[in-house]
Formats: structure tokens, sequence, C-alpha cells
């Protein structure tokens, strides 16, 4: 494939830092959905596993990635879920039917297992109560349970079940997706305001320090959106932090230029619901408070079909929603993960979607390897180098039309300044597929100027995918002799089609 050169000009400058990254925003979710629980991380007779039962190579890769807060136990799961039955003597807990995705839950992972492994993985857990079939009664018990001193009811059962130190979680989601038809319990915007009110207000004066997160519409395109998020954040404004954002971007199976342009949605879909929040703030004038949005689910579809065996429903742990990732995905992937680091200013709180096996970065064999998909590596890399001041920017960038998404840039990036170590990162996708762009990027007062290394990943064919027969198929790679250092700042040759990592050394 020939190569046609285009140019693009970055602006940085020192003193344009924006805000500080919140590190939650490389969080991830967990499901009891398809082999993400049970067969993913839990798996008692795998040669790895602990004396938990969970697999020690899964923990592995996923520490590596650094989550500081794991979403659990759902997504549409929890809208029925009980979790007293998933606490105390495992040969006593009593399975159930898991309807949102049609197979049987034993309740062998609980909210004490799960607690410890998050803590075993580095995460702390972002918990999410059941507002479809329970209610404020309910959701108060298991905040008694995680977070209250010994002395009440739930502690005191807590204690007993070997658990004397309350997990003191933070962040807590009160439902999920209560708009969607699919979800157990769904809910008009007025009967979710109204039991989101009183499930908040109930909660905080049990644990002042709490961060509530609200459900927001379920998606950008749902009928009820906007109506939903003025409703529920009039009645519950004062009571919560945050409102939920929930996204995936899906390729329609043949026109991948448009696909590479879908996170400037993402950007859309933020910047409306921030303009939802900002709006409430200004219609009622008593509240100082600014409320942040929590994306605590967002990932890919690809082209590829869902890998989905529908021939074993109510059993535990079967194959449900497992997708190949390809080099494609791993672009777009990488576009929307720009999006949340560029809108890092409100968005305090994001959740990769999901851990294991279920639309996810990680996958595991049953008895076999962990092997990476091509989207793990874009969020490692961001997960280690993302995270510092968001650094605001000027560019010029040729476009191309991306279907409905319009006019796209060819290039999408984002800039991070480290202020400890005096180094620039910039993370940059080049969507064109024929031509390389030249960036020629203005570094002022950063001082004198090196590079430190350029990471890519890229491949001949744009639809190659990682497997377990080929784990290695698609990786990053350093490269050298494409980031020139002069007088003005750096020039940086970003290939069609690529993934790029390049930090910068200033002495500023």
């Amino acid at each position: 494939m020939g190569c046609i050169m285009l140019n693009a000009n970055l602006i940085l400058h020192r003193s344009f830092i924006k805000n500080k990254i919140d590190d939650r925003l490389y969080s991830a979710f967990v499901e009891h959905m398809g082999r993400c629980v049970y067969n993913g991380i839990y798996e008692p007779n795998h040669p790895t596993a602990d004396e938990n039962g969970f697999r020690e190579d899964v923990k592995d890769a996923v520490r590596a990635l650094n989550i500081p807060l794991i979403r659990w136990p759902g997504g549409n799961f929890v809208s029925s879920y009980r979790w007293e039955d998933g606490v105390g003597p495992k040969d006593k807990r009593p399975p159930m039917r898991n309807a949102a995705w049609t197979q049987t839950e034993s309740n062998a992972v609980g909210t004490d297992e799960f607690h410890a492994w998050s803590k075993d993985v580095g995460a702390e857990v972002m918990m999410a109560v059941n507002l479809g079939t329970r209610g404020p009664e309910e959701a108060a018990a298991l905040l008694e349970y995680c977070n209250l001193e010994k002395g009440t009811y739930y502690s005191n059962m807590r204690a007993e079940n070997g658990h004397e130190e309350p997990y003191h979680d933070k962040v807590w989601c009160l439902g999920n997706e209560m708009d969607g038809p699919w979800q157990i319990g769904q809910r008009t915007p007025d009967d979710y305001a109204a039991i989101a009110r009183k499930t908040a207000a109930l909660m905080r004066k049990l644990d002042k320090n709490l961060q509530l997160v609200a459900c927001g519409s379920c998606s950008f395109g749902i009928s009820t959106y906007g109506e939903w998020e003025m409703k529920v954040l009039k009645a519950c404004y004062e009571w919560i932090d945050m409102i939920s954002v929930h996204q995936y971007l899906q390729h329609n199976g043949t026109n991948d230029p448009e696909y590479l342009g879908a996170a400037t949605h993402t950007d859309r879909f933020i910047d409306t619901s921030i303009s939802i929040c900002d709006a409430i703030k200004g219609i009622d004038k008593k509240f100082n408070k600014t409320i942040n949005l929590s994306f605590d689910e967002w990932g890919v579809w690809p082209r590829h079909r869902m890998f989905d065996d529908f021939d074993h429903p109510w059993e535990s742990g079967f194959v449900q929603h497992e997708y190949a990732f390809s080099m494609l995905d791993a672009l777009v992937f990488a576009t929307m993960i720009n999006s949340l680091i560029r809108h890092s200013d409100r968005v305090k709180v994001a959740c990769l979607t999901q851990l294991v096996n279920v639309c996810s970065p990680i996958m595991t064999v049953p008895g076999g390897p962990v092997w990476l998909q091509t989207i793990y590596y874009p969020f490692y890399y961001a997960s280690k180098y993302g995270r510092g001041e968001l650094l605001e920017s000027r560019s010029e960038c040729p476009c191309y039309p991306a279907g409905k998404y319009g006019n796209v840039p060819y290039i999408d990036y984002t800039a991070v300044w480290h202020e400890d170590t005096k180094e620039i990162t910039l993370f940059i996708v080049n969507r064109s597929q024929e031509e390389e762009i030249e960036l020629k990027t203005s570094l002022t007062g950063f001082g004198g100027c090196s590079v430190i290394e350029h990471i890519v990943m890229e491949d001949e064919d744009v639809h190659a995918e990682n497997s377990a027969e080929n784990p290695d198929r698609v990786k990053p790679f350093n490269v050298e002799g494409r980031v020139t250092i002069t007088d003005e700042g750096a020039v940086i040759k970003v290939r069609p089609l690529s993934w790029n990592l390049v930090r910068i050394q200033a002495e500023a």
C-alpha cells in the first residue's frame, strides 16, 4: 500500500494545563455474565487457581493494567440480584436463575469474595445496588454490610462471615440502565427519579463520605435521553455526585472509515450530557456543586459476529458476547480512550466493559492459558502513561467524510503532562487508510526536549486479530526515526491506520 504524505499541526504550551486526570478514568467493569466471573476470573479447578478458586494468571493480566476501581456486580445482572444469597458459608448459598443472562448463578462468588479478589489485584470496588426488583431498604442493608463498623445487624453479619474490617467502598451506583426496555424492573423517568432520591438520601445518612452515581440514559439514542437526565437531576441533585453514561461503538459490517470516526459520537454524547447537568445547576441556583459524569460502561463491538452458545441455557459460565477484536477495533477503542482523557475535567470515572472474556481485553481458555486481545494494549499504555495533567491544545488537521459522523480529522490525539517526571505523553491515532501524516508539534515553554520512546501498534492487515492459537499476532513495538526534535518542537511521522504513544522528555 503506497503512502501519501499529509501535514497536520499541533500546538502545546507548558501553561495550557486544563485539569488533573482522575486515576479512576482507567477503571473496569465485572458482571456476572457469560464467562466473565465463572470460567473467567473464577475457575477453581484451573492449575493456577488460588485457595479461593481465582485464577492467578488472570490476576496477573489484570494487575498489569493498574486498575483503581472495578464496578460490580452489574450491569443488567444487578437488577434482580439478592446480595444476601452471596454471603456466608458457600454450601448454604442458594443457587438462583440469572434472568438477565439466562444463566444459573451459583453464588460462589459474592460480596466478600469479590472484595478479596479486587484487593488482590490492587483495585477498590465500585458497588452497584439493585433498584430493579428491590429498593432503598435493601440498598441500605448492603451498605451497612460493606461499610459500617461492627455493632449493627448487617455489619455483625459481615464479621461473623470472617471479615472484621469494613470495606469502605466509596463509589456506589444507584441501579443500572433503568430506562432500558431489556432491564429487569425497567422504570419511567419519574419512577426512577423518586426511588433513586429515596435510596441516595438513606445511604448518605448512613455514610456521608459516599460518592453516588445516578443512572443516566442507557444510550445517547434512546427516546427518553435528555428528559430522563433532567428529571433525575432535578430530583437527586443534592444527593448525588455523578450521573452515568454508557456507550458502545459498533461496526456496521461494511464501512471501516465510518467506524474509525465513531468516537466523535462519544465526544458529542459527553458534551451534551455535561450541558444537561450544568443546565439543571443553573436552573436550581441553590446548589454550588457540579455534577460530573461516570462513564461506567464503554467499549467497542466489532464487525465479527459475537460468540454465543445459547444451546446451554441456565448453565453457569457459558459463552456469551465474546468478540474477536482486530487491529481496526483497537484503533477505534484508542480514540474512545482519547475522548475520555480529553473530557477528564468532567468524566471522573470510566469503566471498561468488561474485564475478562465478555467483550473483553483479557481472554481465558478453560483449563488453559490467558491471552490478550488487541484492545488490551491501548488501555494498558493509557493507564500507565495517561495519568497526570491534561494539556489543552490546538490543532489543524485534514478531515475525511466518515458517513453519519460527518467530516472527521484524520488525526485523533490527546496530550498529558507529568509534572513529577517532566514528561509529555502523546496518544495519537491516524484514521487514514493510505495517508501518512507528518504531525508538526509545537512545544513551547518546555525547554529543551528529547525523545524517550515511540511505541506503535500497526499491521498490514487492519482486520488482523489475536487468538488463543496466535496470541501475539498484533502487539505494540518500539520504533526509532519517526520522531525528530527541532528548535520549534517535534515532527512525528504517523503511519496510516496506526496507534502511537510518543513520550518526550522536557526540561521545564
